[in-house]
């Protein structure tokens, strides 16, 4: 199983004012999962946005940046009238993960101390992995992992987290080289998330363009990494995964 990619339309943790025309140029890429932020878009063009993308049978994301428990229901709650078929943010709260068991809404939320947005995450590595071991025994479905925004050492910190945990990690914001993605390829999270980066033309040309080389690098055989780490892949249930 190869990392999934996670298209945001976002941009500096905001999604783009041009979210649903930019989707439509990049429809028929590679990639299966596409979101966005809760903000600024209005409830009426996010739904329009996941309405279409679901039209193309893509599978649907809402990241909510925010940490208090109210913001994170709302967030819930934007995402069950989207349709959305994952939330990713918020820090947990169990009024939200029972939200998300009720609407059928996988939830991934945040671990480690979030500030600011765009996001910033501290903490210890230690304290981290076992946050997401206990989020995993409350049935939380992923982690959303802020792992190139930590503040200390943030391959270790990845790592670890997907070796340790045994629960299905994205890998969210700032990836934005090929450095990064060879290491993203070789210790294998479930997925990771790239917007800005896009739009700031990091991989290439048109949004498009860059969509379909990422897929292609992902998924293809080369194996020479930047800093390799020796970890042992976790269990991921394919039912989840696809």
């Amino acid at each position: 199983m190869k990392p999934e990619l996670i298209v945001m339309l976002t941009h500096n943790d905001l999604t783009v004012e041009n979210a649903y025309q930019v989707f439509e140029q990049c429809k028929d890429t590679k990639a299966l999962y596409w979101g966005f932020k809760e903000q600024p878009l209005p409830v009426a063009e996010m739904k329009r946005i996941y309405a279409r993308m679901k039209e193309c049978g893509k599978k649907t994301v809402l990241e909510v940046v925010a940490y208090t428990e109210s913001e994170g229901l709302e967030g819930a709650q934007v995402a069950a009238a989207c349709g959305c078929d994952i939330l990713m943010g918020t820090c947990y709260y169990d009024s939200i993960q029972q939200f998300c068991q009720l609407h059928n809404i996988t939830y991934m939320p945040f671990v480690g101390q979030i500030v600011g947005r765009p996001s910033i995450l501290q903490g210890s590595i230690e304290s981290m992995v076992e946050e997401a071991v206990k989020l995993k025994s409350k049935g939380v479905n992923g982690i959303d992992l802020l792992g190139y925004r930590y503040t200390a050492d943030a391959q270790q910190l990845i790592a670890d987290m997907v070796s340790k945990t045994g629960i299905p990690v994205c890998v969210a914001g700032s990836i934005d080289s090929y450095e990064r993605l060879r290491f993203i390829k070789e210790v294998q999270p479930w997925a990771f998330t790239i917007g800005s980066a896009f739009f700031d033309g990091k991989f290439g040309s048109t949004i498009a363009e860059q969509i379909n080389r990422v897929c292609d690098f992902i998924n293809s055989g080369q194996t020479q990494f930047v800093k390799p780490i020796t970890t042992k892949r976790s269990y991921y249930q394919e039912a989840w995964a696809g």
